[in-house]
């Protein structure tokens, strides 16, 4: 009964979401004279000040260990075992759609970053309160934030790592769960600075390895591909079904594709927003390299894989999705794909939940200015619990939950890079 519930009031909240997102996308589409179609000028601000502690490289890579996780292997997965492989194609629209969502609130987060100590923080309650002049939504935001990444993300990205482990090892979940929590505190209780260097050298040698196993399965079965092309755009305009049912794999699609690449929620400009480097219009251009990596990238080649093989036959009970991607590796690799999929989701997610901390962080600053170190240190032990809780909590419950947290930020950063237009370029 709460699953249903919980199911119904997504579909209200996602539809309004969408919506909005679309039409913000849109809009940043035309007044920055479709900025994420130029490909060269995005790559070209990879040039400057890459030899920083917060240069845009790592930024980038901050914002990718948050962007990708899970999103891009079990939330695609889920999608197609939801909404069929017509999501994929909605995925695809969206993405090109509303990644100028991504260079505006990245613009707005450097534009009002504010240096603490020898690092910057920002993000969507700074550019509210500073820009907007509404402290309340702002302060609202963040405890959104804080509530989502530590109770939500935290938990389905535990999650996600123990249920690829214990599908290929023995292993009890709550020991799984501890290990995740022993690890993650290690590298939290160095400070963002460890965080940022942490997710910088992950994101590129794991990124390499999940893209190069991808192609290789892509040309293995090379003579299908033509076949999961047409697979995904007749089930995309499948209209057969009446209603909200009709509206299946738009809305699913779309979903998958925010929740992987966060374009139009605003947290992504709490990672942008850490550079030292003040250009705002290059940050933007950057961040948008990342959607693509995200949501055309990953997301696409995760989907093949799947849609190569024959997952129609499986029927799986209390599924998170990461299933679904584990048979589908297990299908054309053998043994090797289970290896892959729990190295890949490991990093993944584990630098997620690193980045998702000091998103957590980051808001809890923001909500108590004049928090103690004694504060933070409680924060970091809480989320390291949590992280314990996530790897025995049923799956369709966490998604649910955090998906509406989701939605929400989503309606109130639109509202506010919209209402701060004029100060984007």
């Amino acid at each position: 009964m709460v699953i249903f519930i919980l199911n119904f009031i997504n579909k209200i909240l996602w539809g309004i979401t969408s919506i909005l997102l679309l039409g913000s996308g849109i809009y940043f589409t035309k007044k920055l004279h479709y900025v994420q179609f130029n490909i060269k000028k995005m790559f070209s601000k990879f040039k400057a000040n890459n030899n920083s502690s917060s240069s845009p490289f790592k930024t980038l890579m901050f914002t990718l260990a948050a962007r990708i996780g899970v999103g891009s292997l079990a939330g695609v997965a889920l999608a197609i075992y939801i909404g069929g492989p017509g999501t994929i194609f909605w995925m695809w629209i969206s993405t090109f759609l509303v990644v100028p969502n991504a260079y505006a609130e990245s613009y707005l987060g450097v534009l009002f970053h504010e240096k603490k100590g020898d690092l910057y923080e920002g993000g969507p309650s700074f550019y509210i309160k500073t820009g907007l002049k509404k402290k309340y939504l702002a302060k609202v935001y963040a405890f959104l934030v804080l509530v989502s990444y530590i109770f939500g993300f935290l938990t389905i990205q535990s999650n996600t790592i123990t249920k690829s482990i214990i599908n290929y090892i023995d292993i009890s979940p709550l020991i799984t769960g501890i290990i995740i929590s022993i690890i993650t505190g290690y590298i939290i209780f160095k400070g963002t600075k460890g965080i940022i260097d942490a997710s910088s050298k992950m994101m590129p040698m794991i990124g390499i390895i999940y893209v190069t196993v991808a192609f290789y399965i892509i040309f293995h079965n090379i003579n299908y591909i033509d076949d999961v092309f047409f697979i995904i755009i007749k089930s995309a305009f499948n209209f057969k079904s009446v209603g909200i049912g009709m509206l299946t794999p738009f809305v699913i699609g779309f979903q998958r594709g925010i929740f992987s690449n966060e374009a139009g929620i605003g947290t992504g400009a709490i990672a942008s927003s850490t550079t030292s480097d003040n250009d705002a219009n290059g940050q933007g251009m950057i961040q948008m390299v990342g959607i693509y990596f995200t949501s055309i990238v990953l997301c696409t080649l995760t989907s093949f894989i799947i849609l190569l093989s024959n997952y129609q036959h499986i029927n799986f009970q209390d599924i998170n999705g990461i299933e679904l991607t584990q048979y589908a590796l297990n299908y054309h690799l053998g043994s090797f794909g289970d290896l892959i999929l729990i190295l890949t989701i490991f990093i993944f997610a584990f630098s997620t939940i690193i980045t998702g901390y000091y998103y957590g962080e980051n808001s809890l600053k923001f909500l108590f200015p004049t928090i103690s170190k004694n504060g933070i240190f409680w924060l970091k032990v809480l989320s390291l619990i949590i992280l314990v809780i996530g790897s025995i909590t049923n799956s369709l419950f966490l998604w649910g939950t955090v998906d509406i947290f989701i939605a929400i930020m989503g309606i109130i950063n639109v509202y506010s890079i919209v209402k701060l237009r004029d100060k984007v370029h």
